[in-house]
């Protein structure tokens, strides 16, 4: 599978959250701030599969109808934003 670097960096920045996390247990932090920042990375992770899983469909229909699929960009954010 081909992901964008767009969808790369995404996983950067989650990855970024989670040493983050674990950084706010060894640190002892409140269970409020770590569940907090815990819902933040599920939020992150669910868009990462919003966007592969919607890209995923769009090269499927171009190559198996063999069409070209531009100007959608738009309406993808929208699906990913909206979940």
């Amino acid at each position: 599978m081909k992901c964008d670097q767009s969808t790369k960096n995404r996983m950067q920045r989650i990855k970024g959250q989670v040493q983050g996390v674990i950084n706010m247990m060894e640190d002892e932090r409140s269970c409020e701030d770590i569940v907090i920042q815990l819902s933040a990375i599920r939020s992150s992770v669910d868009k990462v599969i919003s966007l592969i899983t919607t890209n995923n469909l769009l090269s499927t229909i171009e190559e198996n109808y063999d069409i070209s699929i531009e100007g959608v960009e738009e309406a993808i954010n929208l699906v990913v934003k909206s979940k």
